[in-house]
């Protein structure tokens, strides 16, 4: 009897075990709140984009304390005249809140002139692109959920040549984005 209790209990206790490995595995939440200074990055995560745009962003909360669920970056554009190309965000929302300069953005077939106060709101699964009317522009950028943002932004920061369209692509794809069309113009 005593046997048959034993092989009972270590069966009961295999699926706690594996439970408890998941729950390890599992990404916690940031329970405490935090402060980035003005000009400076969480984390140190600068990124300097190359072969989209030459925007600086500088990650202000990064999806690893929100368990995913947001991110948040100040981008400082130097690409006047120019923009991402007309894509989607398969899985994210995205919101933008203009500091400083002009833009115009394209959602869907709609297009907003958007200025220093403005806000703009991209769905997911919404075609939309922007172009940058002055010669320096500054907006914060949110992606909710987060998903692959932050890594797209090291991708590109790594570059070290022009790359190919179809290698811009590649890397719009392995971040759950897709293109659709050229930038906008002017």
């Amino acid at each position: 009897m005593n046997r048959k209790k034993f092989i009972l209990g270590l069966i009961a206790l295999f699926p706690l075990s594996k439970i408890a490995r998941l729950k390890a595995s599992m990404p916690v939440r940031n329970t405490s709140g935090f402060k980035v200074t003005g000009g400076e990055a969480r984390f140190g995560e600068r990124y300097n984009m190359k072969g989209v745009t030459l925007n600086t962003l500088d990650i202000k909360i990064s999806g690893n304390d929100t368990d995913g669920d947001l991110a948040v970056f100040v981008q400082t554009g130097h690409t006047p005249k120019g923009g991402p190309p007309l894509h989607i965000h398969m899985f994210q929302d995205e919101w933008f809140y203009v500091i400083e300069g002009e833009y115009v953005f394209q959602v869907a077939d709609d297009r907003y002139q958007i200025k220093e106060g403005d806000t703009i709101f991209l769905p997911r699964n919404v075609q939309h692109a922007f172009v940058q009317l002055t010669e320096i522009g500054k907006v914060i950028v949110s992606y909710l959920p987060a998903g692959k943002m932050e890594a797209f932004f090291k991708v590109t920061d790594k570059w070290t040549t022009s790359p190919s369209q179809e290698e811009i692509a590649t890397t719009f794809e392995a971040h759950n984005m897709k293109i659709v069309g050229p930038p906008l113009k002017v």
